[in-house]
């Protein structure tokens, strides 16, 4: 039997992955939009639905960036409404650990957790942007180091709110004082129904997969090869001995794209036009102005890379975190796109591509299972193309095979997200 793996839907509007030019897209404020893709999650018996979330319209070139969700509600407040019109799926929210405090935060956290009857979680991301520091009374930013070690902070401090009342619905004084919080008082809210939230954590960094390894039950990630999920999943689980937790304690889930087709031949087909869709010349060039940090736009996208060099902290760009060394970075580009003959953008479509899986529904599946039994995922949460209907053929095509063959849940056999996620309810520390 196949290792069953764990499922998730990330709802699409953020990035360049989102192709807004298709007919079949709609709103990404809309409430319909968020219900049609959580009640098709839930249909397919999914684990969690989960929202991405940014604390301020990035800049490109001193204007708002056109890729960004511009009106993208709060994801806290779209989750307390989908517990009404939803059963059994998990409700992940994406909240900054920089620009938010413990109490705040872990009491809207226990909030969504008893009004979903248990089926909260919380993907904690962190900040080390002045430019979004801007928008907040602190304003300011933290280094790397710093931003984790509040992260970590925020976390115990949370869990500790949460613990002070107990399973037998006694509350309890807290009293917390640390580096980044000193807070005492009672806290509001009756220890939730799955004892804390699910923590998920987003990233790849060494201190992110320390953070995950230490204080996470998920963690969001990417990579784009079998043998790179491997050894991200070999070098995460092994982190665990050091903080007294098992392999199991943490759930490792890529996010990842799926391209269907009724033959391999034409889902490759499909994933081509869809790539072409969202990297457009003007895409291109924008994630090109976002690695050279200069003005491009006198370039053409189906033409050869700038021969100039990247220009370091030019400021053209704000509110985007830039993952790797941009000169590292451009002399890769120019090695695949002079190996390889490609374009400016046929390079950004090369390089920027997340893991996909993409064929026949039957393809799909077998490839999904693969990698869950060859130990590089433990499960994916699936960030489609499309707004609100882009799970659709995936809920009813490649879901019926993986359940037929034991590689996924026909149904749910509890009532909360750790119940889906096989975590067992936090030991009480009061």
């Amino acid at each position: 039997m196949p290792r069953t793996m764990h499922l998730a839907a990330h709802f699409p509007g953020v990035n360049a992955t989102t192709v807004w030019a298709d007919p079949r897209s709609r709103s990404q404020i809309d409430f319909s939009s968020f219900v049609h893709l959580a009640r098709t999650a839930e249909r397919a018996k999914f684990d969690f639905f989960f929202l991405a979330e940014g604390l301020r319209l990035r800049e490109h070139n001193g204007r708002i960036h056109d890729l960004d969700v511009v009106g993208r509600p709060e994801s806290l407040t779209v989750l307390n409404a989908l517990a009404a019109v939803t059963e059994r799926l998990g409700l992940a929210a994406t909240v900054n650990a920089t620009f938010n405090e413990p109490y705040e935060l872990a009491r809207r956290l226990a909030t969504l957790d008893h009004l979903s009857a248990g089926r909260a979680a919380w993907n904690v991301v962190t900040s080390s942007d002045a430019f979004t520091g801007e928008n907040f009374r602190r304003g300011g930013y933290l280094d790397r180091t710093d931003r984790y070690h509040r992260a970590a902070e925020f976390v115990a401090t949370a869990r500790e709110l949460w613990d002070s009342w107990t399973p037998g619905g006694e509350s309890r004084p807290f009293a917390h004082e640390g580096e980044q919080f000193t807070i005492s008082g009672e806290f509001t809210v009756p220890r939730s129904p799955q004892g804390h939230p699910v923590v998920i954590q987003a990233g790849d960094s060494s201190e992110g997969r320390e953070f995950a390894a230490s204080a996470a039950d998920i963690i969001f990630t990417r990579h784009g090869t079998l043998e790179a999920g491997r050894d991200f999943y070999a070098d995460v689980k092994a982190r665990l001995a050091a903080y007294g937790r098992e392999p199991d304690d943490l759930k490792i889930m890529p996010g990842v794209t799926v391209v269907i087709g009724d033959t391999d031949a034409e889902a490759q087909e499909r994933a081509y036009e869809i790539r072409r869709q969202q990297v457009s010349p003007q895409n291109a060039i924008l994630a090109a102005e976002q690695l050279w940090g200069r003005d491009l736009s006198a370039y053409d996208p189906d033409g050869p890379l700038p021969e100039a060099d990247p220009v370091l902290d030019s400021g053209l760009v704000k509110g985007r975190v830039l993952h790797g060394d941009p000169v590292g970075v451009v002399a890769r580009w120019r090695a695949i796109s002079e190996a390889k003959g490609l374009s400016l953008r046929q390079t950004v479509i090369e390089t920027t591509t997340r893991q996909s899986f993409i064929g026949s529904p039957r393809t799909v599946a077998a490839e999904l299972t693969g990698f869950v039994d060859e130990r590089a995922a433990d499960g994916f949460i699936l960030v489609p193309h499309l707004t609100p209907g882009g799970l659709d053929d995936f809920v009813d095509r490649v879901v019926p095979l993986l359940q037929e063959s034991g590689a996924f849940r026909s149904e749910y056999s509890g009532s909360t997200l750790r119940s889906h996620l096989g975590l067992a309810e936090p030991v009480w520390k009061g």
